[in-house]
């Protein structure tokens, strides 16, 4: 599993969830996690989520932290699995690392989801491509330009590309404990 903060800001559209973003668009090649901030607007034609386009959901938002991660060779149930994942390392560790600004106040996850209250902090797909298995996860940089109630990693006070850096060595380090995990116990007949 590697993993790569991708310096230059651009928009998330929907087109960059596709096998092999990492490696044709920046080099990374196999199992890997890719990170930048920019805005995002994903139109009806790349939404991929059906119950987003039956609800014709508007997805966006002015500034946000973008993750593609893509595995190979796994059924889409095993993408979905890594994408709660990453949920779940990320409410853990966005809610350590804003406890001064939260209080006694908690993030909860429901399904691939972070919120505070009712106030979203995320948006999350997963799905499958003939080669590999992708999720997109992003969290809002700030509340701008976003069709419902938001929180933001500014209203957290948390530095995007910090958070960025740090989720990816957190999943990483949990991938690679999950594959040494199935390689190290014998077959039972």
């Amino acid at each position: 599993m590697q993993s790569h903060f991708i310096e230059k800001k651009f928009a998330y559209d929907g087109t960059q969830l596709r096998s092999l973003f990492a490696y044709l668009d920046h080099g990374i090649l196999g199992p890997s996690i890719v990170s930048w901030q920019g805005p995002c607007s994903i139109s009806f034609d790349h939404m991929v989520d059906g119950e987003d386009l039956l609800a014709k959901a508007v997805i966006q938002g002015d500034e946000m932290l973008h993750f593609i991660i893509e595995v190979f060779d796994r059924d889409l149930f095993s993408g979905v699995l890594l994408q709660r994942m990453f949920a779940s390392i990320a409410k853990d560790y966005l809610q350590h690392n804003s406890s001064s600004v939260l209080g006694e106040r908690s993030l909860h996850r429901d399904g691939d989801d972070i919120y505070l209250d009712d106030r979203k902090l995320s948006i999350s797909i997963a799905t499958r491509s003939p080669v590999s298995v992708m999720v997109h996860f992003a969290m809002n940089v700030t509340n701008k330009g976003t069709p419902v109630e938001t929180l933001s990693l500014g209203d957290l006070k948390l530095d995007p590309r910090r958070v960025s850096e740090d989720l990816m060595t957190l999943f990483r380090k949990e991938f690679i404990s999950i594959v040494t995990a199935t390689q190290k116990v014998r077959p039972v007949p």
